[in-house]
């Protein structure tokens, strides 16, 4: 079974950090977020946003598009992922990430070049460069509760 619950406006950056900084206290290893929408649309900035928040200091977030992956050790390790430039689902296998699915919490962005290597547990937010932007969450029942805790 599966919830929706969105679309959640998002006019400003600050409004993306502020949601960032309410869904960083509540991950825990093994947690997926896949990130969807377009470029432009808010994906690395909610990830520069929950980085920083997870960290609790001003760290330098860079976009992993050309690096593919940047890791952040934290309490849990946070991998933050770009899969643009990928060309087929083995290659996240290369990366590591199957093992990071299960042991840290992963940012995917383009989730799509995943293909069936996504796991069923995680929680997309698919977002959109509309006036104005904004974000819809699609996960498992459980993610409900979880983000039912912090109101989003």
């Amino acid at each position: 079974m599966t919830f929706t619950k969105g679309p959640i406006l998002l006019p400003s950056e600050a409004d993306t950090d502020a949601l960032a900084q309410r869904i960083a206290p509540i991950l825990r290893a093994g947690d997926v977020l896949l990130l969807e929408g377009d470029i432009g649309a808010g994906k690395t900035a909610f990830s520069r946003a929950l980085i920083r928040a997870r960290l609790g200091y001003e760290e330098d977030v860079p976009s992993p598009t050309f690096t593919l992956v940047q890791t952040y050790e934290d309490d849990v390790d946070i991998w933050h992922c770009d899969l643009y430039r990928l060309s087929h689902p083995d290659e996240a296998i290369e990366l590591g990430l199957d093992e990071a699915f299960e042991s840290a919490i992963c940012l995917i962005e383009w989730p799509d070049r995943l293909a069936d290597l996504a796991p069923k547990s995680a929680l997309t937010l698919q977002f959109v460069a509309a006036d104005p932007h904004h974000v819809t969450f699609v996960g498992p029942a459980d993610w409900e509760t979880r983000l039912g805790i912090i109101d989003v």
